[in-house]
């Protein structure tokens, strides 16, 4: 038997997991015949690769010496096919998203960066099917979002930058609402109100808002979910909702943003690309691309560039 790359994949996601039970789930298969195919492995290798200890399975000193060549080939097997891509005539990079205020401008910002690529751009309601699309080789890469502590799950292979580490939301409300007039909002005088549910309910922002408003002694009424921006905006305007929004949203006529008092709900953006699908000079240019399309709406609202401001460790990392 000679060793093939799903042979070095193997030896990586045991390696990675630290237990063969956990790395058969990554791959899809079951735990004896990953265990049969590392004894074939071994027997190629001329010993063991990895034996027993208290944690799980730990590499023997063979063991790092072949996962070491294994990360190495792999590496190299990944840069290949991106590179590839980026050459090839009439090759476009996929880009997945969900709803984010930074969408708007991000494809003026990708011409002027990545010399003319072609990109596809596709709106998703769920990250999870975004991830998933990810993994199954429908994106090249992804902008996501986290809410509060939330951290969304990346397929094998993916590689992730943070564009936001943290931004705390604002709340929309109709502008003949009663707390319009205030600089600050404080969440529980939101106790009676109808709220807009999030259209994602997979980054953690649902259990985020539920458990802020919990916090502050109500649950929320949730009535709307919607997708189509104006209609949305429509709802807000003539008073029959409220929802949460990003600091970066735009204005819009009838309604008015205001931070939330103590900044209950924050959100994080996120890069996420194939490393078998981009180089890392053009994840780069896409991280740059699309920090820039962010910071162009920061000053939307003159609350949110104090914030900004004020937080350095937010910003992207255009250096």
């Amino acid at each position: 038997m000679q060793l093939e790359l799903r042979h070095l994949q193997a030896v990586c996601r045991i390696a990675e997991a630290g237990s063969l039970g956990g790395a058969a789930r990554r791959l899809g298969v079951s735990q004896p015949a990953l265990s049969a195919q590392l004894r074939r492995i071994e027997r190629v290798t001329g010993g063991e690769l990895f034996v027993r200890g208290r944690a799980g399975v730990e590499p023997t000193a063979l063991g790092q010496f072949v996962l070491a060549k294994a990360r190495r080939v792999l590496n190299e097997m990944d840069a290949l096919g991106a590179e590839a891509r980026a050459v090839a005539d009439g090759t476009p990079l996929r880009l997945g998203c969900i709803l984010l205020v930074l969408l708007d401008g991000l494809l003026a910002q990708t011409d002027r960066s990545m010399s003319g690529r072609e990109i596809t751009v596709d709106l998703e309601d769920s990250v999870t099917t975004l991830t998933r699309m990810l993994g199954a080789g429908r994106y090249d890469a992804i902008v996501y979002g986290e809410v509060n502590d939330h951290e969304v799950p990346l397929p094998e292979g993916a590689r992730a930058r943070t564009l936001v580490a943290k931004e705390p939301f604002c709340i929309r409300v109709s502008a003949r609402h009663p707390l319009a007039a205030l600089d600050r909002i404080a969440l529980p005088d939101l106790a009676g109100e109808t709220w807009m549910a999030l259209v994602e309910d997979d980054d953690g922002g649902p259990e985020a808002l539920s458990a802020a408003c919990a916090a502050a002694g109500f649950t929320p009424l949730l009535r709307h979910r919607i997708t189509d921006r104006k209609m949305h905006y429509d709802l807000i305007a003539a008073g029959r909702a409220v929802s949460l929004s990003q600091p970066t949203a735009p204005d819009v006529p009838g309604t008015v943003m205001r931070p939330l008092v103590g900044s209950p709900v924050t959100g994080r953006i996120r890069l996420a690309w194939m490393r078998s699908a981009l180089s890392g000079e053009q994840a780069a240019l896409l991280y740059r691309a699309a920090a820039r399309a962010h910071l162009a709406n920061v000053g939307n609202h003159p609350f949110h560039q104090v914030w900004w401001n004020a937080h350095p460790e937010a910003h992207p990392a255009l250096d």
